[in-house]
This record gives C-alpha cells, structure tokens and sequence, in this order.
C-alpha cells in the first residue's frame, strides 16, 4: 500500500497532546516529514526537553499511522524542544523565554535547595537554564554550587558594562555572594537591596534562557516587589515543609502572588522535607514534620503540587559540598527530576492557557 505526506498528517492530526487539548498538527508540533516506499520519518517539537508525556506522545503517534494508515510502515520519530513563552521583545532579559519565582513564607524549608536542584534538573534535561540568588542577606547558592570563592567576571557592551554569571553544572549563576566575601555580612537597608536585585536583571549578560529562576529571600518584602515591577514573571513556585507553622506561612506567600495588583501565576506547591526514607528501609517512610500538608494546601487553592521532596541526610551533605543531589543517582535526586518535569509542563500549560504577565505598576 502506497501512502503520501497528506496521509501521515491526517493520522498525526489525530493525537492530542496531553496537556494543551490539541492535536500536534494543529499545534504545529510535527515537521520534516519524509515519506519513503514504506517508511516514514518526521519530527515532534515538545514544548520542552523535560517534557514528562514524551514517550506517551511517541507510542500515540506510532500507534495512529500503524493503525489509520498502514501496519507494516517503519517509523522513525525525531523528538526535539522549543520552549514555549509569552514574553514580549522587553528590553529587559530579552532572550529569556520563562522567568520562574521559587517563593516561601518563612526560613528552613529548603528553598534554596529546590531552586539549586530545580535548576541543575531543568539543565540535565536540555534546557537552558540560569539561576539569580536573590537572597541578597543570606545567600547560599555560591555554596550550593561550590563557587564561593569564584569571582564573576566584567564585560563592556558598547557603552554599558555588564556583569557575566559564573556556570556551574550547566547553570548560568548569579549571587550577591560572587561580589563579597564568604566571610562578610551584607549590611544593607532594604533599597540597596532592590537595587542589586534590579541590577542581576538588567545588567547581567543572561543571553538566551528557556527558564531563568530567582531564588527569592523568605516572606514578602521589598525583593519581591523589585522582582514583578521590574520583569514579567511567568510564574512564581511555593516552597513548604509539612508543618503547620510552615503552612501558615506559605499560604501568605501564595496569596501574594495571587494579590489582583500582582497577579502573577502560582505554578504549584512544593513539599520540601515530606518524609524520611533511611538507607536500610527503602520502603518505608516516616512523616518526621507531618503528612501531605503541601499537598493539601495546593488543594485548598487549586493548585498543582509539583513534587514532594524527601529528607534524607546527603541533601545536608549534598549542599555543603557544593554538589546538588539532582547529579547523584538515589530516591531523592528522582523526586527533584520529577519535579523538573512537572515545573516544565505547568509552564507550557501555562504558556498555552494565559495571557502574559505584566510587570507591576504601582507606587512605592
């Protein structure tokens, strides 16, 4: 049986794409189709190389042509990524496709962890990725990515000089802490500190990014105000341990963001520190600070939970070498993959359901 181009888009017409309710071909999603005697290959663009569904949209796309064209065709299926976005040509971090905010209401969840290993995740699965420590009083990522003794560098564009972020594992990094010393406290009142922040954003060499996150300081202040004032932010991420008390405070944090003057997004929850698996149980979990408390907060206000997160020991050990867990092989460094992806399809479904966030406009 002979077969055309036509044929094989007619069948493709037919998978929907899990997340965004349409078929790859409405989407644009299929190209470079080539049809030869009995075979057949053509490219899927996901909308993002840490889609979660690709084999599932793989295996549906074979599964239409064999049944809806022919049996015996060999399908050879190409799966590359264009990272969705809703920015405009703003003149700030232009080539940035996404702008993530990694949130909490209070200290000791493990923000900055996520944000690391959130980061060095999106970066293992293709994306390009960079990372703004936005905790200009207590900032750990330099740390966290076994740079903090590591200087960032200085580069003139025409008549501007721009700070250039250090890479670290495939991460694009910028910190307070990369422009003082390890030993030295940032005494500062609460403009300075917008003002750096301001500067990480407008006068950093970012260049092409598909998910720029700013790993932002506890609670709500004058960073996070700086933050959706100065950039549109794609969508902000909460991070709570299980706690009552951490609870609390996430669900301030969360409201923020969902404040009509601000209105950004809120991506989901995650559940840091959501239970303990020791090394010699594997199957076991022991909930030390509570049970699914993130997860019933997402609940509540009808939000994704993006991933729970173990606590186990090298995640203590893990950040004060400088070596993210995400590059280790174990439970944990799975929960955080896993999570990655999940970040990645909100932002496409996101991207695909939303019109774009814009920056704030208010008086100070």
């Amino acid at each position: 049986m002979s077969f055309t181009k036509e044929d094989i888009l007619k069948a493709l017409s037919t998978v929907e794409e899990p997340d965004l309710k349409k078929d790859l071909v409405t989407l644009g999603m299929i190209t470079e189709v080539k049809v030869d005697e009995k075979k057949v290959s053509f490219t899927v663009i996901l909308t993002t190389p840490a889609c979660p569904l690709k084999e599932v949209i793989r295996k549906s796309c074979e599964e239409a042509i064999h049944s809806l064209v022919a049996k015996d065709i060999m399908i050879t299926i190409n799966m590359t990524s264009n990272v969705t976005s809703t920015r405009d040509n703003t003149p700030i971090l232009a080539g940035v496709k996404n702008i993530i905010a990694v949130s909490s209401g209070k200290g000791g969840v493990g923000k900055s962890t996520v944000s690391a290993n959130l980061a060095v995740a999106l970066a293992q699965s293709g994306a390009s990725v960079g990372l703004i420590d936005a905790d200009i009083f207590g900032p750990s990522i330099p740390t966290m990515f076994n740079c903090e003794n590591e200087q960032l560098g200085v580069k003139k564009v025409g008549e501007k000089n721009l700070i250039v972020p250090l890479e670290q594992y495939g991460v694009k990094l910028i910190s307070i802490g990369l422009l003082t010393k390890s030993d030295s406290a940032v005494i500062w009142r609460g403009p300075m500190a917008s003002s750096a922040l301001r500067q990480f954003l407008s006068d950093t060499e970012w260049g092409e990014l598909d998910y720029l996150l700013i790993d932002l300081p506890p609670g709500t202040s004058d960073i996070h105000l700086t933050m959706v004032q100065t950039v549109p932010v794609t969508g902000a991420i909460v991070v709570t341990t299980p706690q009552k008390v951490a609870l609390a405070d996430a669900t301030k944090g969360l409201a923020m963001f969902q404040q009509p003057q601000i209105n950004v997004p809120v991506l989901g929850i995650v559940e840091n520190m959501a239970y303990f698996t020791p090394d010699e149980l594997p199957d076991k979990k022991f909930y030390l600070f509570g049970k699914d408390g993130g997860k019933e907060l997402a609940k509540k206000y009808n939000v994704e939970l993006l991933g729970q997160i173990p606590i186990v020991e090298g995640i203590r050990e893990s950040g004060d070498n400088g070596y993210p867990m995400v590059l280790k092989d174990n439970i944990t460094a799975q929960a955080f993959k896993k999570l990655a992806e999940n970040v990645a399809q909100q932002v496409a479904i996101r991207n695909s359901q939303m019109d774009q966030t814009k920056k704030v406009e208010f008086s100070e």
